[in-house]
């Protein structure tokens, strides 16, 4: 199955559909990376926050698939922004996986009473001009956050990971993040299974004969987002990644974007100040 590509504002691809290991132990981590990689996921979405990337690493190692195509993210941890820190974290993630370079790196969230991302961000800018990471970005950015990155520093993240399902779809941060050439990515793209018995989901599954989870992922790759959904299940895995030969319709596309209800299920970029090490 051709997978689709999206490319970056700073000249990399990227493909659209990934996964992610988020909760993942560390020891079955090389494991679940394996196995996606030989259904046929060549994205992988990790961070120093799961606390699994040696798992990572060794996923990667283990799978009979060349470095370069695979596109591997991580993520600078809450207790580690600030210029010198995130260079500091940034050398501890690559020891623990093992890796010569990263295809995208993200400050995890804004963190605005501590008001140090945009030190973070460049010292992520210094990182990619040295070549040890190709691609740089955010999560969980809010407009505010991007627009002063940009001012501050003229460098505009290629990609910003939010919160997004039908629940929350997030429109007015994806016509922000369209606007300046950010790719959207959505995390907890399934919202928990919120809308798994929306009988607005439940009847296109049933027209398709597919799962609510591949239609909610299908709706997000229509609106052109990039997804990584999460899990260790192989089963479960396979079927994520069996969202690329179906469609939707206009109407059940407009059918799922009614089931917003600006529904969170994670925190508040605006406010969540956690830092605990890791």
């Amino acid at each position: 199955m051709t997978q689709p590509m999206m490319t970056l504002n700073d000249g990399h691809r990227m493909p659209q559909l990934g996964t992610g290991i988020w909760q993942i132990d560390d020891a079955k981590t090389p494991e679940v990376v394996s196995q996606a990689l030989k259904i046929g996921y060549r994205l992988i979405d990790g961070a120093a926050a799961y606390k699994n990337e040696r798992g990572l690493g060794q996923g990667l190692r283990d799978a009979d698939v060349p470095r370069d195509e695979v596109f591997v993210t991580s993520k600078l941890w809450n207790d580690a922004q600030g210029h010198d820190a995130a260079l500091r974290a940034f050398d501890a993630t690559m020891e623990r996986t093992g890796l010569e370079y990263l295809d995208l790196y993200l400050i995890h969230w804004p963190l605005p009473a501590l008001d140090a991302y945009v030190d973070s961000w460049k010292a992520l800018i210094r990182l990619r001009d040295e070549g040890r990471v190709r691609s740089i970005g955010v999560a969980n950015f809010h407009e505010a956050h991007l627009a002063r990155l940009i001012e501050e520093t003229g460098v505009t993240p290629a990609l910003n990971q939010i919160e997004l399902h039908p629940s929350l779809p997030q429109v007015e941060m994806r016509e922000v993040n369209r606007r300046l050439g950010i790719v959207t990515q959505s995390w907890t793209p399934l919202g928990r299974g919120d809308s798994f018995k929306a009988p607005e989901v439940v009847a296109v599954a049933e027209r398709l004969g597919r799962s609510p989870a591949q239609v909610i992922l299908r709706w997000h790759i229509q609106h052109g987002l990039s997804v990584i959904p999460k899990s260790e299940n192989p089963d479960r895995l396979a079927q994520n990644f069996e969202v690329l030969d179906f469609e939707l319709t206009q109407q059940e596309m407009a059918a799922l974007d009614g089931l917003d209800r600006n529904h969170r299920t994670g925190p508040d970029p605006e406010t969540f100040d956690y830092r605990e090490p890791l």
